[in-house]
């Protein structure tokens, strides 16, 4: 039960990019007082967990509505998750640079975009979690542990944020460039298993 929270939690982690979330945090907020970055954190992590869950607990309305299968969906998931890692690693995703760059509206609230979506909830993040929810229907102890390691994610994640300037003085920013990069490569790594598990399975299916 343990290995289980502890495999979602260690995916749904990798797939937020967190140290790319950290780098872009950085850049907005960059001049910031360092109570305002702390609000900022919290609701940053208020709008990721809002916008995990009603994806994990929509997937399969979608999945009925559009009469997508779930294995064709991992396929394109995978796809979208390789180039998304593909970018980190070259240093950008979405429109946003590792410097914190972003191509939104000066309207737009940073807790929502670019921190919440596309940075942390990106394609490849949006994919993974319809995919876990669709998988998970009618298994209930399925879907609290699969909860449980979303969540825990998403907490760590926002602890990094909360304690942002702390992390920042302790690598710089290139040591979160550097990291960053190194998360795209885990990335690359689950797009491929995903896509393998897509094709597996539609090929069963044929």
């Amino acid at each position: 039960m343990v290995a289980e929270v502890v495999g979602v939690l260690v995916k749904i982690f990798v797939l937020m990019a967190p140290f790319f979330v950290l780098s872009v945090f950085a850049g907005v907020t960059d001049g910031m007082p360092l109570r305002a970055r702390k609000n900022l954190a919290l609701r940053t992590t208020a709008a990721i967990l809002i916008l995990s869950l009603a994806l994990y607990f929509i997937g399969d309305k979608i999945f009925w509505g559009l009469g997508i299968t779930l294995d064709a969906f991992r396929v394109g998931a995978g796809l979208v998750l390789l180039l998304s890692g593909l970018e980190m690693v070259r240093g950008a995703v979405g429109g946003i640079r590792a410097g914190g760059e972003q191509s939104g509206g000066p309207d737009n609230d940073p807790a929502v975009v670019p921190l919440a979506t596309p940075t942390a909830v990106g394609p490849g993040t949006i994919g993974a979690l319809l995919v876990m929810g669709v998988g998970s229907q009618g298994e209930p102890k399925r879907i609290l542990l699969e909860l449980a390691g979303i969540v825990l994610a998403i907490a760590l994640i926002g602890l990094m944020l909360y304690y942002a300037n702390a992390i920042e003085t302790l690598l710089k920013r290139r040591g979160l460039a550097v990291l960053s990069k190194l998360t795209g490569l885990f990335l690359v790594a689950l797009a491929v298993q995903l896509i393998a598990a897509g094709i597996r399975g539609l090929w069963l299916g044929l």
